[in-house]
């Protein structure tokens, strides 16, 4: 018959195997179970023997007991020998990678092939008891059936792991006996023997029913320590995805830096604990658009990890770092307690903290120090700080953004704190875009005009349109502000609808007055021009009205930059149906030779910053000079405005400049008074 427990564990397993590692852990439970059984069985089996061994000399074979006795204990010392042998399958852990994991199966197997050998042997050395009982027939042979039947027996219960070890005890003595029983001949003897034959046949069952006893244990042992590591596995996956995903939803995924929503939850926790106050900075890369434009975004990345790491490099060990988009940069530091790194660029500073001038100043030497990998051309850096207590996040958030704003406006590389006099400029935008629209539906704002003469300054050539709002609480509102209020809180359109109807009674009145050489000049900003369709609103109303375009000029505000592709068209539109489009501050700025082409301008007016100051600068006068050089070779109207001296005026019309702006002429004022103006110089000189 086959050995019993050789097939595959999975073989007789309620619902197939559950795949090599399974049978692998079943086997591997086999081995332990048999090393134990084995090593409690022992002493039980070495005492037998000595018991045999003395029985045998009492009956006159001392010899023959002894070379038994010696063979017995030779083949329990190898049985125990290998019981206490190192296993590679039961020191090599289940989750090991699949060469060692097949390496220690196979050492499991041949483990259990040794100690089912050994088992064997044992029984061969017991099936020689017949020699110390003369074949089961001498007076002691009731002893030794006993014993032989008492250690089989043994050996099934406590082999109940791994069948073939019992069964390959067992067969060699009890066939043994059988056979003597049955050679010896007689009816009682022949009967014993068929006797032990039945009952080596139970006691084969009995080993192969329990070993599968102990599989489907070992399985559903197995199987529920599978379930169990794979859930914790499944869990711990879970939560390295749930951390990634939380890692990825509060930091940059190009610079490794948080984003805004990561800083803001390590700020408002920084925040709300007590303390010194924290120090809030914003970062704004200068010249950082040319990077892209001319180098590309992939140069443009590159640059923002490397500043990224510049960042990182010189910022004290506590400070909270974060990219907000695009090129801008936000840090949160303690200036009482984080001071700077002991190896980095301020090692010398002392350990008690940095203060955030310092660190700000710090910030723009590391921004821009040059870019040995690559060229990204003058790049620098603007900070606003906020270093106050008790403000929210927000509010934190507000103040440094003013600062930088300040920042930015006073020139590249340099820092502005948020103090007194930026708090009072805050306060008036947050009240000027919360109080805008309720100034333009209650008639709040006004437009004055402001004059610009003609002919050497006699005469009143035309009017400026400037937006004037007188605030209740913080006064007369720059017209600068009061765009800007508009742009941020959507007022844009409404804003210059309400000029353009003011400009529009300007010009009803000059018609009315039968003048009609004067033209009205409204600003708008490159913003504006951009972002709505002023053409549109211009021309529609303009033609409602019945008012003749040519008495119309648009004037360009230089303040930020102009897409001139994108509102090219718009202005052609606009010069096409015979309004004059201007350019605004121009010789500095965003001006250039191209505008004046690509625009279809028909008048330039020079900077104030160049008309302040002319008669006492040749540079200056040099400058104005190739302005209206410029201005006569392509046929456009050259105003110069900003005019606060007497000794100004001369030098302007000594270089021959043809029209003129400023408070030494006439200052802005009210619609009524500055159409009486013009009414009145046109009396006096007719």
């Amino acid at each position: 018959m086959s050995e019993p427990g050789s097939q595959e564990p999975s073989s007789d397993l309620p619902h197939g195997g559950g795949g090599p590692n399974l049978r692998a852990s079943i086997r591997r439970d086999q081995l332990e179970a048999v090393r134990r059984s084995v090593q409690h069985a022992m002493p039980v089996n070495a005492a037998l023997g000595v018991t045999g061994a003395l029985v045998a000399a009492h009956f006159g074979l001392g010899g023959v007991g002894l070379v038994w006795f010696t063979a017995s204990s030779i083949v329990n010392l190898t049985r125990f020998g290998l019981c206490r042998a190192p296993c590679l399958g039961l020191t090599t852990a289940e989750d090991a990678p699949p060469d060692l994991a097949r390496a220690a199966s196979g050492a499991v197997d041949r483990h259990l092939h040794l100690a089912t050998a050994a088992a064997f042997l044992s029984g061969l050395v017991w099936s020689l008891t017949a020699l110390l009982c003369d074949g089961f027939t001498a007076p002691q042979s009731l002893f030794y059936l006993v014993v032989v039947c008492g250690i089989t027996a043994g050996a099934v219960t406590h082999g109940m792991a791994y069948a073939a070890i019992p069964a390959s005890f067992i067969t060699p003595p009890l066939l043994t006996v059988a056979g003597c029983l049955a050679w010896s001949g007689g009816f009682e003897r022949t009967c014993l023997a068929l006797t032990v034959v039945l009952y080596l046949a139970a006691l084969l069952r009995s080993a192969i029913e329990t070993e599968r006893g102990f599989r489907r244990t070992s399985k559903l042992k197995n199987e529920a320590t599978a379930l169990a590591r794979a859930r914790q596995e499944a869990h711990a996956a879970a939560s390295a995805l749930a951390d990634e995903m939380r890692r990825r939803a509060t930091h940059d995924a190009l610079t490794g830096l948080m984003n805004r929503a990561g800083f803001a939850q390590a700020a408002e926790a920084r925040i709300l604990l007590s303390g010194p106050a924290p120090c809030l900075m914003l970062l704004d890369l200068d010249g950082f658009k040319s990077v892209n434009d001319v180098y590309g975004h992939s140069t443009g990345d590159r640059v923002l990890i490397e500043v990224a790491q510049r960042l990182r490099r010189t910022l004290p060990p506590g400070a909270v770092a974060a990219r907000f988009g695009g090129d801008e940069f936000a840090v949160l530091y303690d200036p009482c307690t984080d001071a700077p790194c002991t190896d980095g660029p301020r090692a010398d500073y002392p350990r008690a903290g940095w203060p955030p001038a310092d660190l700000a100043a710090a910030l723009i030497g590391a921004v821009v120090e040059p870019f040995e990998s690559f060229d990204a051309g003058r790049l620098g850096v603007s900070i606003g700080l906020c270093h106050a207590h008790g403000p929210s996040l927000t509010q934190m958030l507000s103040c440094a953004d003013e600062a930088l704003y300040a920042a930015k406006a006073a020139g590249r590389n340099r820092f502005r704190i948020f103090d007194e006099g930026l708090r009072g400029h805050l306060e008036m935008r947050r009240d000027g875009e919360r109080d805008l629209s309720h100034a333009l539906a209650e008639n709040g704002l006004a437009v004055w005009f402001q004059p610009i003469f003609g002919e050497g300054g006699t005469r009143i050539a035309g009017l400026e349109a400037l937006v004037r709002w007188h605030h209740p609480v913080h006064g007369w509102i720059p017209p600068g502000e009061i765009v800007a209020a508009a742009a941020r809180s959507g007022l844009s359109e409404s804003l210059l609808r309400f000029i353009l109807e003011q400009v529009c009674g300007a010009m009803q009145t000059l018609r009315a007055d039968g003048i009609r050489d004067v033209r009205v000049a409204m600003n708008v900003s490159p913003r504006e021009m951009g972002q709505l369709p002023v053409d549109e609103i211009v021309l529609d109303r303009l033609r409602a009205l019945g008012l003749s375009p040519a008495l119309l000029e648009i004037e360009i505000t230089e303040e930020t930059a102009l897409d001139i592709e994108a509102v090219q068209h718009k202005l052609l539109a606009l010069s096409g149906a015979g309004i004059r489009v201007a350019l605004d501050d121009f010789g500095t700025g965003y001006s250039s030779l191209a505008s004046l082409r690509q625009l279809s301008a028909g008048r330039v007016k020079i900077d104030r910053s160049l008309v302040t100051g002319l008669s006492a600068s040749d540079d200056k006068r040099g400058l104005v000079q190739a302005v209206l050089g410029l201005g006569r070779s392509l046929g456009l109207e050259v105003v110069a405005e900003g005019i606060e001296t007497a000794d100004d005026l001369a030098s302007l019309r000594h270089l021959g400049c043809p029209f003129f702006q400023g408070y030494h002429l006439g200052r802005p004022v009210p619609a009524d008074q500055a159409l009486r103006q013009v009414l009145a110089r046109r009396t006096d000189a007719a």
